[in-house]
């Protein structure tokens, strides 16, 4: 079936948003993509309104037009998928299956490989957690993500320190793996691109030691696959996890890619329809269940095929795109960003590696003199530039980058700090496809002008944030 339903009418543009598209005036070779929300304005405390500056992509990236306008065609046909015989539930299922030759095809999956359709990177890491042979023992570093730290609660977990070099993370897995006692099966967790520093880490090298120690190593590509092109081949993961809400599709989708024989061995994530193949009852009054071995086995329950459409779409979306051209724009934000900022002697922009290593377009800093939340709610609220402060869903590696003590449990929110004190989290600034140089431009300027001159407005604290006092 074609991305497109063939009968469906294109989902009709608005005029801003046409405009957004053809937009060439931003001196990179590659103009941003088309977004969503691309034009909205918002109302600054100062007086007036701007338009909104979505640098927030790290956490949730607005949804590409492009996708928008697949799913807008798409959705009056909606239909059951795997359940009709009508017309529109086999457009549907064929749909929902398309997409997941889409998604392999995208990852450069292996043949055999399985896609599974989750809620997010969270619920595929907890998906295979659930899938761990018995005795399994797995690895994974402080720097992590928590949706790679903390779902292997029924296994054993050894916690790698942060590494300070590439070489340094390798030398630290290979040493761990050697010293596991007993030898037995073993699970390597780790990302590709920090979701704190933007950092890319040594995926290709942490698979072959991996793979040296008997271990097999599951890719947190949540921060990388909308940032670059992510090879199942040529990184030899077992898997990749990502969102779809980070790949610029719209809805809550995730997706587990790789090998199959523990997916098919392991009891079904979920119970119920779709996961089960025959179900009959026994003469004592109990029920056998045969479970299917496809990806079905672990996607229960009626699917959210709108958000797996979506996935296809960005996938499709960005490599018609090209990665070369993506890649090579967002390396001219990127330095566009650390320029600015290293200018601003106030700033300490926080990195594992240091500042040569390559990186996505994810940059946190602190700032002297400043609590972190109070500076995130000035930019918004005076500049209308969204980024995040906190700690990121990171505590580790965020108190780690602080210098403050790693077992601090911190929150995730500001802290009761007035404005003005310091406070033991972040500022994160990121960005992505659909980012225009002026987004860049009037951050780097907020930045400045705050530590020079102050905020113009009063804040204060509400229900753990800073906001503008009224």
């Amino acid at each position: 079936m074609s991305a497109r339903p063939a009968t469906a009418t294109a989902a009709v543009s608005s005029p801003a948003v046409e405009s957004a598209a053809v937009e060439s005036a931003d001196p990179c070779c590659a103009a941003p993509l088309p977004v969503l929300g691309r034009d909205v304005t918002v109302p600054l405390v100062t007086g007036g309104e701007v338009t909104y500056a979505a640098l927030d992509y790290a956490a949730s990236a607005p949804a590409l037009q492009r996708v928008w306008d697949d799913v807008a065609a798409y959705a009056p046909y909606y239909g059951s998928v795997h359940r009709g015989a009508g017309y529109l539930s086999q457009l549907s299922t064929d749909l929902f299956e398309n997409s997941r030759t889409t998604v392999a095809e995208f990852l450069d999956c292996r043949p055999g490989d399985q896609i599974v359709f989750t809620r997010s990177t969270t619920d595929s890491l907890n998906l295979l957690a659930q899938t761990l042979p018995a005795d399994c023992q797995v690895f994974v570093f402080e720097t992590e993500h928590h949706a790679s730290l903390l779902p292997w609660r029924d296994a054993r977990v050894t916690y790698l320190n942060a590494p300070r070099t590439p070489e340094q993370a390798v030398e630290t897995l290979e040493r761990a793996l050697a010293d596991r006692d007993p030898y037995g099966p073993a699970l390597v967790c780790v990302t590709g691109a920090s979701n704190v520093t933007g950092e890319l880490w040594p995926v290709r090298e942490l698979a072959a030691a991996a793979h040296a120690h008997g271990a097999r190593i599951v890719l947190d590509a949540a921060q990388l696959a909308p940032h670059h092109p992510v090879s199942v081949r040529e990184l030899d993961v077992d898997w990749i996890a990502f969102s779809g809400h980070k790949l610029y599709a719209p809805f809550g989708s995730g997706v587990l890619a790789g090998r199959a024989d523990w997916l098919q061995e392991a009891e079904p994530y979920l119970a119920g329809g779709g996961a089960s193949k025959k179900v009959a009852r026994r003469s004592d009054g109990g029920v056998d269940v045969e479970w299917h071995t496809t990806a079905a086995r672990h996607e229960a329950g009626s699917p959210n095929v709108i958000g797996v459409y979506s996935i296809a779409s960005a996938c499709k979306a960005l490599t018609e795109a090209g990665f070369d051209a993506l890649v090579e724009r967002e390396r001219h934000l990127i330095a566009k960003v650390r320029e600015g900022l290293a200018a601003v002697p106030a700033v300490r922009v926080l990195s594992l590696f240091g500042d040569d290593a390559p990186r996505v377009g994810v940059i946190s800093f602190v700032v002297d003199g400043w609590n972190s939340s109070h500076f995130a709610a000035a930019l918004s609220a005076e500049y209308g530039i969204g980024v995040r402060d906190g700690l990121f869903c990171a505590h580790p590696l965020v108190r780690t980058l602080l210098g403050s003590d790693p077992q601090d449990p911190g929150e995730c929110g500001a802290p009761e700090a007035e404005p003005g004190e310091r406070s033991l989290n972040a500022i994160r600034v990121s960005f992505g496809a659909g980012t225009p140089d002026e987004h860049v431009d009037r951050f780097v300027r907020a930045v400045r002008e705050l530590v020079a001159d102050g905020a113009k407005w009063q804040y204060r604290t509400e229900a753990g944030r800073c906001v503008p006092a009224v």
